[in-house]
């Protein structure tokens, strides 16, 4: 049997669509879960080797039972991560009308990306969550609800119909899919590649994030993702999922986390992959002294004071 990854299922996901871009996935055995967190447990349990889940979109930012895992689950690591344009279909049984759907479903993030449509166009609609867009598609098949938003690619898989199509309040909007896997040695740096991360803070206090934030704004690091997620332990207590640009391999980020480390009270390295779109890594310049060749000169001045070469 071929090495299986495991996916957010069931099939027909907008999660499957991204997956299959991989040129890898052609070799894998790709194995619908009916959830994030049992995707990723299955990484973890060696069932699969890795694991193929959204992780933020454009229109509401990060996927928080994605995040959560990373965060609070048994380490896993991030290699690889795809950008897939989202424009939904509106999926009934045939002969269904607009005028007759009471119920819709769908993944909860897609509610924000449909949410003006469904107000012009099904302001009565009772809205209902599902543990993904196909699994609504399968929902409606089963006749629990009227409607669902999916992928227009998923209609024929559950024996639906396009009411609708092209369906989106926003633009352009994107999800991001990341591959995960158990922690190893993040591949060679690419010259696009971002680097994610978990901060903790030691405690609460004035100016506690700007800290955080000066160790990547000292060295030139641009962000590129910010999000904060409750602990668990109280009203007030944050961790910080950061994505930056650039590779731990790089003199640059490799600083930046060391003083990071020293810091914080926590750390978790999530990896460093590279970036989907390809763009080189975007140094901000704000000072003197932030540049590839001042990081160099630097270091080489430091080793040549330590072997008595000043």
């Amino acid at each position: 049997m071929p090495a299986s990854y495991a996916y957010l299922g069931p099939e027909g996901t907008f999660t499957e669509v991204a997956l299959r871009t991989l040129p890898e996935a052609a070799t894998r055995q790709l194995v619908p879960y009916v959830s994030v967190q049992s995707a990723l447990d299955a990484v973890r349990t060696g069932e699969a080797e890795a694991a193929f889940v959204p992780i933020e979109n454009s229109v509401e930012g990060g996927i928080t039972a994605t995040l959560d895992e990373l965060v609070a689950g048994r380490p896993l690591m991030i290699y690889r991560e795809v950008l897939l344009s989202i424009t939904f279909a509106l999926l009934v049984r045939p002969g269904t009308e607009l005028s007759g759907i009471r119920t819709v479903t769908a993944h909860p993030a897609a509610q924000p990306q449909v949410r003006n449509w469904l107000k012009e166009n099904l302001p009565e609609a009772r809205w209902e969550s599902a543990a993904s867009n196909a699994d609504g598609a399968r929902l409606v098949q089963e006749g629990r609800y009227d409607a669902a938003f999916a992928g227009e690619f998923a209609a024929a898989r559950y024996g639906l119909v396009p009411l609708e199509t092209g369906i989106h309040d926003a633009e352009n909007a994107q999800t991001r899919f990341v591959l995960v896997g158990r922690p190893a040695r993040p591949a060679a740096p690419s010259g696009a590649d971002k680097t994610s991360v978990v901060l903790w803070q030691r405690d609460d206090h004035p100016g506690g994030l700007r800290d955080l934030l000066g160790e990547f704004a000292g060295r030139g690091i641009n962000l590129m993702l910010l999000q904060s997620r409750p602990t668990g332990a109280g009203i007030g207590n944050y961790c910080f999922c950061v994505d930056a640009e650039g590779h731990i391999d790089d003199r640059r980020m490799a600083e930046a986390l060391t003083g990071l480390k020293r810091i914080c009270l926590q750390m978790r390295f999530l990896g460093s992959y590279p970036r989907a779109d390809l763009g080189p890594a975007g140094v901000r310049l704000p000072s003197t002294g932030t540049s590839d060749e001042e990081f160099m000169a630097a270091a080489d001045w430091v080793a040549r004071c330590q072997d008595g070469r000043f």
